[in-house]
């Protein structure tokens, strides 16, 4: 997809047509990242939010000990930084490159007169913080409620939803992800989460490849998820 297309899918411009959302456009600033590379730290200001446009990034947060924990990984079209629009205060995340990533940034100053004038455009904002904080209460409950290949299971499909792609074989989810990362985004040990792993390949739900899975069976990994 080009630019506009990705643009044109994320909550900020969905709501507006298309001479609007040419307009905001303007307002754009382009960034691109290498693999690895930080956007921002936890605790920092922020005075921007982004949209994905090319490749995969990643938001975290450590704890005092030096312990990071994986929040969520978003690819084109997804849109991150925005919070701090409504509650101007610290970020609570650090953004880091996964893959070499370019996005789209758009200065607080710049939109907040798009929200007052364009209402619409406020509310799906606020709806895209609802369903991420929807998306929240649900990590928080699995935590407490599911097993660990449960959550492997359930953070496998999710990745497959958003960067899955049809082979012959299967589904193939390119995550970009280490075995750590992917053990901090369960909530887990590199240990358990890659026993899950191996136990959900010896049942042929999936085959295990270098950054990324096949899934073979859906419908096995969706009641596993349960």
């Amino acid at each position: 997809m080009n630019t506009e297309d990705v643009l044109g899918k994320a909550p900020l411009f969905a709501a507006l047509d298309r001479e609007s959302a040419a307009a905001l456009r303007t307002s754009i600033t382009e960034v691109q990242l290498s693999k690895g590379q930080t956007l921002f730290h936890e605790n920092e200001t922020g005075d921007r939010l982004y949209v994905v446009l090319e490749g995969k990034i990643k938001l975290s947060r450590q704890s005092p000990d030096g312990r990071e924990n994986l929040l969520s990984v978003l690819g084109p079209s997804e849109m991150f930084g925005e919070l701090s629009l409504f509650d101007p205060r610290p970020r609570t995340a650090t953004a880091t490159a996964l893959t070499d990533v370019r996005l789209a940034g758009l200065g607080h100053d710049d939109l907040r007169p798009w929200l007052t004038g364009r209402p619409e455009v406020a509310l799906h904002l606020l709806r895209a913080l609802a369903q991420r904080l929807r998306r929240t209460n649900d990590v928080l409950a699995d935590l407490v409620f599911t097993d660990v290949p449960g959550r492997v299971a359930k953070q496998l499909l999710d990745l497959a939803e958003r960067f899955g792609t049809k082979t012959d074989d299967g589904l193939r989810v390119h995550h970009d992800l280490t075995q750590e990362e992917l053990a901090q985004l369960v909530g887990a040990s590199r240990e358990t989460v890659n026993k899950a792993l191996a136990d959900f390949a010896q049942r042929g739900w999936l085959r295990i490849e270098a950054k990324a899975v096949v899934i073979l069976d859906m419908d096995r990994l969706h009641n596993r998820s349960r």
